[in-house]
């Protein structure tokens, strides 16, 4: 039975991660596949333990140190108010958009439409078959963008997996017009080097610009060929996105990006990138790109520049996302490690691997240079079958602080305070005790994002989750209202 309860925030004691010996050395000694990202073009993984780490998890379990298997904890400023499983599509959850009174959560399988008029009590509006991870998806206007990341028969959605070695393979962009949210349609699809394992808007008034985020090439892929050094960029006119195409591939790397292993151990070698996050109103954007972050200017969207470039070589393995503060002078970007796959969250690994960096945005135009101040983790202790890892987030608009709520996987939501980017603080959190207490297993928050006073998450396993965050400090943003949001397009909040 799953309880619902309030306990103070738990912080982390040092048994619970003696379980976890040797994970650590294996994710700083292997090369790129340490961090192989997201899960890929599969169910939830699952890893068995050794009796003794189960052993270690009942006594956690047992102490009070992580929560029962599915038992539900929060912070007393986080109320759950809502849970929807999952329905006809039974594959991972994935990423979260939103329009007016609609939320849009993709699926390995497909995508949901939620009716979130009353938070308290969403309801499904439809449900769309379409396979192919990781279904990343957004919105703008009447149309719907989703990513495919796996190789596919054909570019239907009724495709079937086929081999990357096969030139007919297809992976790339699906767009879809949901002008009838009951009934949405499938109306263009365009191919991309490597297809799309996430994607950007950078919306006008006439077209839509699409970042498509990938990499992995390799010489065996007849549409994924070394090097991959850039992105995709793809225009789609508004009233004719049949005609959506691919007007540029800029190199972003010219120098290859970051090595990897050998000459940095642990960290993933850049080809191509995982996320990118604009800002369209500041013209700029920041890449999480394996093993490189960035900063360019999105002045031109079909040719954007690069500002600034930074690595990590000492605590992060993959560079995932990327998330501005209000005032564009920070960035945050998450290291991946362990790749979605892995139980992070413990002593063993430690605070500073696995964690978000806070980079200062200091200089001005072109000039502008990322500096870091600090990282930030979860210091809530997790079993050590629970994976745990930095993914999606958003901002919690509030004038004069940097509130963030973001998805940890079986880490749950976290609510955190960088207003002072060396000294950033968790305020609050939701998590579910672990799947099981047999094996190491994907689940949990995908991603959690703020949207008109209410904080939505898309849980890979449990299906989507509604919670209320009453706090002082958070409550003015109860007064920002958007008609859209796609967090990767993150909206001016102020001033508009």
């Amino acid at each position: 039975m799953i309880s619902l309860q309030t306990s103070p925030v738990r912080r982390r004691r040092l048994g619970v991660a003696t379980a976890a010996a040797g994970l650590l050395a294996t994710l700083l000694m292997a090369g790129p596949a340490a961090a192989t990202p997201d899960p890929g073009d599969r169910g939830a993984a699952r890893t068995g333990v050794s009796a003794a780490q189960e052993a270690e998890v009942a006594a956690a379990i047992g102490s009070g140190e992580v929560p029962g298997v599915d038992e539900i904890v929060h912070s007393s400023n986080i109320t759950h108010l809502a849970n929807v499983p999952k329905d006809a599509l039974k594959g991972l959850n994935t990423d979260l958009a939103f329009q007016g009174k609609y939320a849009f959560a993709g699926n390995y399988d497909g995508f949901r439409i939620f009716d979130i008029s009353n938070p308290r009590s969403p309801r499904t509006v439809s449900q769309v078959l379409c396979p192919g991870s990781q279904n990343d998806i957004s919105v703008s206007g009447n149309l719907l963008f989703l990513s495919t990341d796996s190789s596919r028969s054909d570019n239907s959605c009724t495709s079937t997996t086929q081999p990357a070695t096969e030139k007919s393979s297809w992976e790339g962009m699906k767009v879809f017009d949901i002008s009838d949210k009951r009934n949405p349609k499938y109306v263009a699809a365009v191919e991309t080097a490597c297809g799309s394992h996430t994607h950007t808007l950078v919306p006008e008034r006439k077209n839509v610009y699409v970042y498509v985020s990938s990499y992995s090439p390799s010489a065996t892929f007849p549409d994924c060929q070394p090097p991959h050094d850039g992105i995709s960029v793809i225009k789609v006119p508004r009233n004719a996105p049949e005609k959506a195409a691919v007007v540029n591939f800029p190199v972003l790397f010219p120098d290859g990006g970051n090595p990897g292993a050998p000459d940095n151990p642990g960290v993933s070698r850049t080809t191509g990138c995982h996320d990118i996050t604009v800002l369209p109103s500041k013209d700029l954007a920041a890449g999480a790109c394996m093993g490189d972050g960035l900063l360019f200017s999105i002045k031109d969207p079909e040719n954007p520049k690069i500002i600034d470039r930074v690595q990590d070589n000492v605590n992060f393995a993959f560079w995932h996302s990327a998330t501005f503060n209000q005032t564009t002078d920070k960035v945050v970007f998450t290291d991946e490690l362990g790749g979605g796959g892995a139980a992070t969250c413990n002593e063993e690994i430690g605070p500073k691997r696995g964690a978000n960096g806070i980079y200062d945005i200091v200089g001005r135009g072109d000039h502008r240079k990322l500096v870091f101040r600090s990282y930030f983790k979860i210091d809530r202790p997790q079993a050590d079958t629970e994976v745990c890892v930095a993914h999606n987030g958003s901002i919690i608009p509030v004038k004069g602080r940097d509130l963030m709520v973001q998805a940890w996987y079986q880490g749950g939501v976290s609510v955190w305070d960088f207003t002072d980017s060396s000294k950033p603080k968790e305020i609050g959190y939701f998590e579910r005790g672990p799947v099981t207490t047999d094996a190491v297993t994907t689940a949990g928050p995908w991603s959690a994002y703020y949207y008109n006073g209410y904080i939505y998450s898309n849980d890979i396993a449990k299906g989507f989750d509604v919670l209320k965050l009453d706090d002082r400090r958070t409550d003015p943003a109860k007064r920002v209202r958007l008609d859209e949001l796609n967090v990767q397009t993150q909206p001016e909040y102020f001033g508009r």
